[in-house]
């Protein structure tokens, strides 16, 4: 059996703890490695090497830490097709979403290669009588990134790719369900020049965060995964005096509006709901239908659900792949039972589907509920699987405020023609991220990634330039150079004239 050890001070790295976790292939359901899982003995080491390292590679010109980025972006590039079938392996995805999430991974990467001009500060002259002021941006120390199981290769690089540039070091702690992608990061990191204990993987459980949580020298957090845990580590985080950014769930709505391009809507739709099974914090998993316009969509909709070819993320001909584990295939069918019990109306059931030849893996046909009400818990809470939930609303302002009501503000769509309600919900709707005819509004990396409400803990949104405000601290300086004989002091709050 595969045994998946982490990666510390640049080496594959055998922890302490003789805990160990299952990881599968849910495409066949069979067990494929062991990960180690750390002890917090494992975790303050890799904090130890990262806080050794921090010393020269906190001082290091940002152009060489820019070449250094440049060839990992290079060799990512050049193993792209090992980093997906790694993700497709562990994940259960299918191979072009693998393909798509590491691409954007990589438009971060490339974001990181233009540090230099990214940490430019701003220069004052003569804010007083012979006094200039200028601002500089300045590494934090060791930082360090807790990433959940659905984007292996994109979500780490959202965080420890700024990280680094900035002049940080960085302690990952992957899922382990899906670890090895971020093992393999990890030595493709140092094959492109990064020094020892800048980077480092620690695969682990909750034992391993709250000792990422706890340690001193730990002195910011980035997070993504649902909101309870979101909410401890922000609480906790806080209460250790780091800064943290703790991204949580969502349940992300998208407004069909009469007047719009209905075809285009539904396709959208079916790649925003099922794409990766639905286990995306950007997945649209409810589709409001304003207006007249819900029997049209529903009876489109339901044909494409029927449709969807569903099978191992390797076969060229699947639309959609099986769960990440049983575990959470049994949580997703559970939210399906009750939203029958709930009264909503299961239209298309995707329970009991068989695949020949993979009856023991992961798998979930799609499915579809109408006339969903928002006391509904199918309605309220994230199911992170392959379920659209359509609700019918009569008006648009009805839509804004069922979207503006919900606890989550993480994306939202809208499809119209209509000029001026595309420019009122944007302006309007109380969400983070929001796509005009566009069904899963991921920012680029030059922009930056977060939601509202209880979808963001923290103030700084992920990647970007909020990323860089984010690993970074600010410093001002104010100078004079003395001119002839020594000023008398003055007893007063200092002034610039």
């Amino acid at each position: 059996m595969n045994l998946i050890e982490h990666f510390i001070n640049g080496k594959i790295t055998k922890g302490s703890s003789k805990n160990k976790s299952k990881v599968f292939n849910p495409a066949t359901g069979d067990q494929s490695a062991e990960v180690n899982l750390a002890s917090k003995a494992d975790v303050d080491q890799a904090v130890q090497k990262a806080k050794q390292a921090f010393t020269s590679w906190s001082i290091k010109p940002p152009m060489q830490r820019a070449r250094i980025m440049f060839k990992f972006k290079e060799l990512i590039e050049k193993n792209s097709d090992e980093l997906i079938k790694l993700i497709v392996s562990e994940h259960g995805k299918i191979y072009e979403d693998a393909k798509g999430s590491l691409a954007r991974g990589l438009e971060v990467v490339e974001f990181a290669c233009g540090i230099p001009h990214l940490l430019k500060g701003e220069f004052a002259e003569n804010v007083g009588t012979d006094v200039d002021s200028w601002s500089i941006r300045q590494p934090l120390g060791v930082c360090a990134g807790i990433t959940p199981f659905n984007f292996p290769a994109m979500v780490p690089m959202w965080m420890f790719p700024m990280a680094i540039a900035c002049g940080n070091t960085f302690i990952l702690k992957p899922s382990e369900k899906d670890p090895s992608c971020s093992i393999k990061l990890a030595q493709l990191f140092k094959e492109a020049g990064l020094p020892d204990g800048v980077f480092n993987v620690v695969n682990g459980n909750k034992e391993a965060v709250d000792a990422l949580l706890t340690n001193k020298d730990v002195v910011a957090i980035s997070f993504v995964g649902s909101t309870p845990v979101a909410k401890y580590i922000y609480e906790n985080a806080a209460k250790n005096e780091k800064r943290v950014q703790a991204l949580g769930g969502a349940k992300n709505h998208c407004i069909i509006m009469p007047d719009c391009d209905l075809d285009q809507a539904v396709n959208g739709l079916m790649g925003a709901a099922y794409g990766s099974a639905g286990e995306r914090c950007m997945a649209q998993s409810v589709a409001v239908a304003v207006g007249k316009i819900g029997d049209q969509l529903v009876k489109k909709i339901v044909k494409k659900v029927e449709a969807l070819k569903i099978g191992p993320g390797m076969d060229k001909n699947s639309e959609m792949g099986p769960l990440v584990t049983k575990e959470h295939l049994e949580k997703v069918r559970g939210y399906i039972d009750l939203g029958v019990k709930e009264g909503a109306k299961l239209v298309v059931d995707g329970r009991n589907i068989k695949l020949q030849g993979y009856e023991k893996g992961f798998y979930i046909g799609g499915c579809l509920f109408d006339n969903v009400d928002k006391k509904m818990k199918i309605y309220k809470e994230e199911i992170f699987g392959p379920v659209l939930s359509v609700v019918r609303v009569k008006d648009f302002n009805s839509a804004v405020n069922l979207v503006n009501d919900h606890e989550f503000g993480n994306g939202t769509s809208i499809y119209t023609r209509d000029g001026d309600v595309g420019r009122t919900f944007a302006s309007k709707i109380k969400v983070g991220m929001v796509g005009i005819n566009i069904p899963i509004p991921v920012p680029v990396a030059y922009h930056s990634f977060g939601g509202w409400k209880r979808s963001l803990f923290g103030d700084q949104h992920m990647h970007g330039p909020e990323g860089v405000r984010f690993y970074t601290k600010l410093k001002t300086i104010t100078s004079k150079w003395p001119k002839g004989m020594a000023s008398d002091p003055e007893f007063v709050m200092p002034t610039l004239n």
